[in-house]
């Protein structure tokens, strides 16, 4: 996945919640592996998402975007 995301996530891609102290083990299963992340992990935004058969890109008001090109 190709970022301009950088630094430590402090939220979860998945529900936004902050990854201390909170329980992300309904995050970390096999399906949402494969899904693209719906929350900015640097400030907890919801991010634009498009998805397409091959890819997906999400894009934060604030971080920029990340895409799923080229680890196929």
């Amino acid at each position: 996945m190709s970022s301009p995301l950088s630094g430590a996530p402090a939220y979860c891609v998945h529900c936004g919640l902050a990854l201390a102290g909170a329980d992300h083990a309904a995050c970390r299963t096999p399906r949402t592996a494969l899904e693209p992340p719906r929350f900015c992990p640097q400030c907890a935004r919801r991010m634009v998402v498009q998805v397409s058969p091959v890819s997906w890109t999400a894009r934060c008001s604030r971080h920029g975007a990340c895409t799923s090109e080229g680890t196929g």
